[in-house]
């Protein structure tokens, strides 16, 4: 009696060239991320290229194993991943190991895509930033100045034309406060009166054509008797916006900045946040202290370029602002 032949196994979809493309794309989302137009066109092949991958490998894995088979093996990848996850969760004390830094604002430390590991923090003694001791009434004022708007350092000049007002010093350019309140309008840095006192000064702020402007920026902040002044050895810490923030109305779910200050209210403690790359605190563009429970974690690894994955992704295809240029102060 002749033996029967086995079924042959169904020819395979060669998935070299998807790989070869999928990395020449990523390569040039990296290189041509600057311009807007080319970054969206290559992110968008970029996505599209990796959903054909994932659907192409699939296909061929039912084709190999057979379905069921082939089901049981991405549940089990679905479990390692998820049990490496909630690992990562338990030895790292926090909900979010791993996250990603979306824009330029903490160059030159950190870039735009680069995969950040996290650690949870319950106590502002985690952190490495000065504390300040203040009543409930001072916060309260704290937040009653940052409810009005804007108080950001900037270059004014006033004359017959009226005021205007620059980041950058120009001559004859004298340096104050911009106040969001009643319309706009600009405050002596003599004339404060506010809980917090900012002092202002000038930085070389490079740009990636290799020009240089003087950019006027916050050089420190004092509350009470104490002043604190940017540290660049302080933490790196990811905090969840909230609806009042204006980085939130702006689409920005989290931030990653550097702890500028962590204010003791009385036993509830909340954090003063700045980018390295940004001419002011998160509190002076309309943004709240972030209370130490929106704290995902401060920042202890980073990868580079690992992170764009989430950011193409999640289609935040273009460039942000600021990103041609870093301040060095």
């Amino acid at each position: 009696m002749a033996k029967a032949k086995p079924r042959a196994a169904r020819k395979q979809i060669n998935t070299l060239p998807l790989y070869i493309l999928l990395i020449i794309l990523f390569t040039l989302y990296i290189v041509y991320q600057h311009g807007a137009a080319a970054s969206i066109i290559v992110g968008i092949a970029l996505l599209l290229t990796l959903i054909t991958v994932i659907l192409v490998e699939t296909v061929n894995g039912i084709r190999e194993y057979g379905f069921k088979r082939n089901v049981m093996e991405i549940i089990i990848v679905v479990l390692v991943v998820l049990g490496v996850w909630f690992a990562m969760q338990f030895f790292l004390s926090t909900k979010y190991p791993l996250d990603v830094v979306p824009s330029c604002s903490m160059l030159p430390t950190l870039q735009r895509g680069d995969m950040l590991l996290l650690h949870g923090i319950s106590s502002p003694s985690q952190l490495r930033a000065p504390v300040i001791n203040i009543s409930r009434a001072t916060y309260s004022g704290i937040v009653a100045q940052i409810s009005k708007g804007e108080l950001a350092c900037v270059a004014y000049s006033q004359g017959q034309g009226g005021v205007h007002i620059s980041q950058y010093m120009q001559n004859g350019y004298l340096i104050g406060l911009y106040s969001g309140a009643n319309g706009g309008s600009i405050e002596t840095l003599s004339s404060q009166t506010g809980p917090i006192i900012y002092q202002c000064g000038v930085a070389n702020d490079r740009f990636s054509n290799g020009t240089t402007l003087r950019i006027v920026y916050t050089s420190g902040i004092s509350i009470g008797s104490q002043t604190v002044t940017g540290d660049r050895n302080n933490s790196v810490v990811v905090y969840s916006t909230i609806p009042q923030d204006l980085f939130y109305q702006e689409g920005d779910g989290y931030i990653v900045h550097r702890a500028y200050a962590v204010l003791d209210v009385g036993g509830s403690y909340y954090v003063l946040t700045k980018g390295d790359n940004n001419p002011g605190l998160d509190i002076q563009y309309g943004n709240y202290p972030a209370n130490l429970s929106q704290v995902q974690g401060k920042v202890i690894g980073s990868v580079p370029y690992l992170g764009y994955l989430k950011l193409i992704l999640s289609s935040r295809f273009i460039e942000p602002a600021g990103c041609n240029s870093t301040i060095q102060n």
